[in-house]
């Protein structure tokens, strides 16, 4: 299963950037997480527990994230959770005056009803989709107040 969810923002590259990896802060400014706990962190990855809620639905797991500032990607591998093994990358590239964010996510899913037609649309469509949506539009009305003398 792979979903791919993309956002144009016009703010400049480092105060998205950085938004986008301070995930420890997301539930200061994207409303539908409901936390993200530190649990490990050393120069190469940093353990997190997140939950969050799909509309109603909550729903946690746990992830490893990777940063490269210099080569702007963020990555996370799902650990723990009904999404463990799935893999998430996020990558911005500099385009029309702003910045084009893309999230990418890819699980296999090996269990033969959650792998089934259905079950991949229901983790796909209705689960990572919506969550990743919110998420970069929350990103982007974040940075793009910011660029314009907001605050965070």
């Amino acid at each position: 299963m792979r979903t791919v969810n993309s956002i144009h923002i016009h703010a400049p590259l480092d105060e998205v950037f950085h938004l986008a990896a301070d995930v420890e802060r997301w539930p200061d400014f994207l409303p539908h997480y409901r936390w993200v706990r530190g649990i490990r962190r050393d120069d190469e990855a940093f353990v997190v527990e997140m939950a969050a809620r799909r509309s109603w639905i909550p729903v946690k797991w746990t992830s490893v994230q990777k940063v490269s500032s210099s080569e702007r990607w963020i990555r996370y591998e799902h650990i723990g959770g009904a999404t463990k093994g799935m893999s998430v990358e996020w990558s911005f590239v500099p385009l029309d005056g702003g910045i084009d964010v893309t999230i990418v996510h890819d699980l296999t899913l090996t269990h033969r009803i959650v792998a089934s037609r259905i079950g991949k649309w229901i983790v796909g469509r209705f689960f990572v989709e919506p969550i990743a949506d919110q998420t970069l539009w929350y990103v982007k009305i974040l940075a793009e107040g910011l660029s314009n003398g907001g605050t965070a």
